[in-house]
């Protein structure tokens, strides 16, 4: 796949966890230099800074949510000393993550369905890329923190227009007596070297603990 404009639409109608499998099955092995470096993709980069300037302190092991490629995971790695496992439904992209050396483990699943982890699990959980148009919804926030532990950082990134949309607002209201130092900021989805009609984009990252 080689048109960003192309992969990014398809990317945007994904309607079933079978389209997720697909489209990053046939992406899997260009999607850094197709996608991420040619669309300037700063939204994995951004969570990564984020977590890390929040995290105090080692509490546990980190979940990448939607990892990918693991272009979270290398960016965590040129921030600290973290453990990281890496947890997505593609089992390809999750081949060339492990490949980068920045995850103790990669996990396959389904974030729409109940994950095969423990209680607690996590000292921290992050994600880039996941909670957009097309892709996982708010209902997942239940096994996220279900995953970790009390104390827990949680760091992810969300699409501004699906934060309403897909009813993220509603999620966190009800969540709120589970959450501490609940922040939303804004930032930059693409830097300047992507497509100019992508540069106005802005993704929420939504930052707490667990109570």
């Amino acid at each position: 796949m080689a048109d960003d404009k192309l992969d990014l639409k398809r990317a945007y109608a994904i309607r079933t966890p079978q389209d997720s499998v697909e489209l990053y099955r046939d992406w899997a092995e260009t999607y850094d230099e197709s996608f991420a470096a040619r669309m300037d993709y700063l939204a994995p980069q951004v969570v990564a800074d984020v977590f890390a300037e929040r995290a105090t302190g080692a509490n546990g092991p980190v979940l990448d949510v939607g990892a990918g490629t693991g272009l979270v995971g290398a960016a965590l790695a040129g921030l600290g000393d973290w453990q990281v496992d890496g947890l997505d439904i593609s089992q390809e992209m999750l081949a060339v993550a492990m490949g980068k050396g920045c995850y103790r483990q990669v996990i396959s699943a389904d974030l729409t369905q109940k994950l095969t982890l423990a209680d607690g699990a996590y000292g921290g959980v992050i994600s880039a890329g996941t909670f957009t148009h097309g892709h996982v919804g708010p209902d997942a926030l239940d096994e996220l923190l279900r995953v970790a532990r009390p104390g827990a950082q949680i760091v992810l990134g969300v699409n501004s227009e699906a934060f309403t949309e897909y009813g993220f607002d509603r999620k966190f209201d009800q969540l709120a007596p589970h959450l501490h130092g609940f922040e939303i900021l804004e930032r930059r989805t693409y830097g300047e070297k992507g497509l100019a009609e992508r540069k106005s984009d802005v993704a929420l990252v939504v930052v707490f603990r667990k109570a």
